[in-house]
């Protein structure tokens, strides 16, 4: 027999645990079963011809030393020389040791099951799951006796330790129990063994999330457990999250990759991975599935809500395949496609790849075809996809959507679009206008839909959609009359005017009393670029009190009393833009001098050209400050003076004129900032200098355009000249000749600079600066027409050109 178990014997690699498990024996090991070599008890006997027996391995191993040194081929035991290497297997031997280890190893596997039962010490544990390591990986039949023995749901069991080196060893010993072995993996599909496993993907230490990772890719090989982990709650999401971590290690991204893999067989799953993120299972299915696969897909595809990214991956991947369901696929298909389809459209980048797709031409066809073709609900999906299309920056002038090549702006379509929109509900009429929208938002296509609503007379029946009572239905056809008031004015304004009162709808909508919102932005903005000479339109908002309702609501967003919101910047400047259309009427219309006196217009407009940052309501300010100057002159209050004396009417030699004071020196009467809109009361001079530094030429143009009131015909030129130099405006002035940014600049300036040089200081001091004389011949060289005039007369003034050699006819 062997020696004692003192630990002298080798047998191997086997740790101190497992060498425990191997004493505890019924029966002895006996020398016979020992290989001379190896040390090791035999698993395969092979007799030599001289009756020794070995382990097969460890003598042919030697037999290759004995030829690879030159030796003899000798017995390793007895040195007795050999005639051959001829080996019989030594059956009877093992089957012995095959019978004595299967008794000895029923006895400490009985052993290994008592020290996983509660209760007992981490190192029997830990002991316990080393021997059942051990005994799975040295033959696959052991495997089957691990699970009669039902040791599985015991070491299941021992994951609910309180120690980590026992809930790690308990993963590495279900892994390796489950390799290979189809019969164990069912057994871990019972009951809440894999939920249990699932819990461990988030435990801190990386080292059990390794193995929990690694038993679960094992578990993933069987189909039946691939449906089993997916239902597990939050399974999928932790492992799609794992591999697209930075933090985990490559191990356990590897194989969580390759466990999600495994679960794409079943389709549940390929949902939920896309639903967390994990969308190319999905789109694989999608392009290489079934008929009722794909559909299934599609439909999903649908549901999900996707980042702007994905949505463009998406359009790239499968957009193609599903514009081909929709041309081919039944009312099904066609469906789950459009739905698909309209989820990733919402995005312009993805919007334009699908354009590039040929997503236009079947989306129109089957939008005008008739309910047999798509039914109305399907419809509605159509004109939803084609209204998130046409927000792409595409050529949809020239992209062809029709068998006769038309675009989506020529006049046939935009005229069953209006057709549409005038023959169907609410929702649809909805989208069908955000798709006019679209269109209209580019200056290119605008100009086609403006001629195709002319041309069909549908103006009042767009403007009618001011009064619907569903909110997005209301907003879609602001929106569309905003982008088409600039092309169509003349009509908004007949169709607005009307008795059906959609221009009170409107100003329902400006003057409600919220945070500047979309709506009212876009309702104010129509009103804004109406035409601002159309008296009859200006009348009318006087009449019914709009005005009052701007004026109102300018104070309240300039006061702080309304919510600020996005919309605040574009809603302000319409509504500044609308007040100062009252300026363009005052000449003829006593009614809207009453008004601006009334609410003192010129302070309000003085106190909005300082909005900086808010270029386009300064700049509408200034020309309304233009046009109030301009009436100065006309409402001035021009002094009564008492008639001569008896001497002086006689000998008006002898008379002295009388001395009245307070005049305007500009407009000779009295003048106030209130009653006649004068400039040079109040802070309007200064702050008008002040714009004149501004960066936009058009602020500048306009400030200058009000300035230059104070030098026009009919007032005090000279005077003028004295309030410009006392108020600095000299330089400022001077500054935009040099600079000339614009053709209007220039020839604003022009004009202001020749009246400035009809004062003979100034003139004299200007003289003597090139660069001033050099801008003026420049004008006077390559100006239009009147430029050139008034150029020449500046130059007069500077002595630059004598006074008999002009060459043009004096004008006034």
């Amino acid at each position: 027999m062997a020696g004692s178990w003192d630990g002298s014997r080798d047998f191997g690699s086997q740790s101190d645990d497992i060498f425990q498990y191997e004493r505890q024996h019924i029966e002895p090991i006996y020398d016979a079963f020992i290989c001379p070599l190896s040390k090791q008890i035999m698993k395969d006997p092979v007799t030599l011809e001289n009756g020794q027996t070995y382990e097969r391995e460890a003598i042919e191993k030697w037999f290759n030393e004995c030829k690879e040194k030159g030796r003899k081929l000798v017995c390793p035991l007895t040195l007795e020389e050999l005639k051959t290497m001829d080996m019989n297997p030594s059956i009877a031997l093992r089957n012995t040791i095959e019978e004595w280890n299967a008794r000895n190893e029923a006895v400490q596997l009985e052993l290994a099951r008592k020290s996983l039962t509660p209760g007992c010490p981490e190192s029997d544990v830990l002991r316990a799951l080393r021997f059942i390591q051990q005994l799975a990986t040295k033959n696959i039949s052991n495997k089957h006796v691990i699970r009669n023995a039902e040791l599985i749901p015991i070491i299941v069991e021992t994951l609910k330790s309180t120690s980590r080196k026992v809930r790690l060893r308990a993963l590495e010993t279900l892994r390796i129990v489950v390799e290979d072995d189809d019969d164990n993996k069912e057994i871990m599909a019972e009951g809440d063994k894999v939920r249990t496993i699932v819990k461990f993907l988030s435990h801190e230490q990386s080292k059990e999330r390794e193995e929990a990772v690694s038993l679960l890719f094992e578990l993933s090989k069987s189909e039946s457990l691939c449906e089993k982990i997916g239902s597990v709650n939050g399974a999928i999401l932790i492992l799609v999250g794992m591999t697209s971590s930075k933090s985990e290690n490559l191990s356990i991204v590897e194989k969580a990759d390759k466990t999600l893999e495994n679960l794409e067989k079943n389709e549940n799953n390929v949902r939920q991975m896309a639903e967390n993120g994990r969308l190319q299972p999905l789109l694989t299915l999608l392009l290489e599935g079934s008929p009722e696969v794909k559909l299934s897909m599609a439909s999903y595809l649908g549901d999900l809500a996707l980042s702007n990214d994905v949505k463009v991956y998406v359009a790239q991947t499968v957009g193609s395949s599903l514009i081909n369901l929709v041309k081919n696929g039944d009312t099904q298909s066609r469906e789950a496609a459009l739905k698909a389809l309209n989820q990733v459209s919402s995005c312009e980048s993805s919007a334009k790849v699908l354009v590039e797709q040929g997503i236009l031409s079947p989306l129109v066809k089957h939008l005008f075809a008739g309910p047999t073709n798509l039914p109305l609900r399907l419809k509605e999906v159509a004109a939803t996809i084609l209204a998130n299309i046409v927000t792409a920056e595409c050529d949809f002038d020239s992209i062809s959507v029709g068998p006769n090549h038309q675009t989506l702006v020529s006049e046939d379509i935009i005229h069953n679009l209006l057709q549409m929109i005038s023959n169907t509900g609410p929702s649809i009429e909805c989208k069908l206008l955000q798709v006019l929208v679209g269109l209209t938002n580019s200056p290119i296509t605008v100009i086609s839909v403006a001629a195709a609503i002319k041309s069909l007379g549908a103006t009042i029946s767009l403007v009618q959609f001011i009064e619907a009572p569903q909110k997005d239905l209301r907003m879609a056809s602001i929106k569309l009359l905003q982008n088409l008031s600039t092309h169509m004015g003349q009509e908004l304004v007949g169709s607005l005017c009307g008795s059906a009162g959609q221009l009170g709808s409107l100003f329902k909508v400006i003057g409600e009393n919220i945070a500047s919102t979309e709506e009212q932005a876009a309702a104010i903005g129509i009103i804004a670029e109406l035409p601002e000479m159309d008296i009859g339109l200006t009348r009318q908002m006087l009449d019914e009190g709009y005005f009052q309702i701007v004026v109102s609501r300018i104070k309240m967003i300039r006061q702080g009393e309304t919510r600020r919101s996005r919309f605040v910047t574009p809603y302000l400047e319409g509504l500044v833009r609308v007040l100062s259309r009252i300026t363009f009427v005052l000449p003829n219309e006593p009614k809207a001098i009453s008004f601006s006196r009334d609410n003192e217009l010129t302070a309000l407009f003085t106190e909005l050209i300082q909005a900086n940052g808010l270029d386009n309501v300064q700049m509408a300010s200034a020309l309304a400050l233009e046009n109030l100057s301009q009436e100065s002159k006309n409402l001035t209050k021009l002094p009564e003076l008492p008639p001569p004396g008896f001497c002086g009417s006689i000998f008006p030699c002898l008379g002295k004129p009388p001395v009245v004071t307070g005049l305007c020196r500009v407009h000779r009467g009295t003048c106030t900032q209130r009653d006649t809109f004068c400039l040079i009361e109040g802070q309007a001079l200064a702050r008008l200098v002040a714009l004149l530094d501004h960066t936009n030429d058009k602020v500048v143009e306009a400030s200058l355009a009000a300035l230059s009131t104070l030098l026009d015909d009919g007032v005090n030129i000279e005077e003028g000249v004295s309030v410009l130099c006392e108020a600095e405006g000299i330089k400022p002035i001077l500054d935009v000749l040099l600079e000339k940014q614009t053709e209007n600049l220039r020839r604003r300036a022009v004009w202001m600079v020749e009246r400035l040089l009809r004062t003979e200081d100034i003139a004299y001091e200007v003289s003597g600066d090139p660069n001033v004389s050099t801008a003026l011949v420049d004008a006077f060289q390559h100006g239009d027409y009147r430029t050139r005039q008034i150029a020449e007369r500046a130059l007069k003034h500077i002595d630059k050109i004598p006074n008999f050699s002009g060459i043009f006819p004096i004008v006034g």
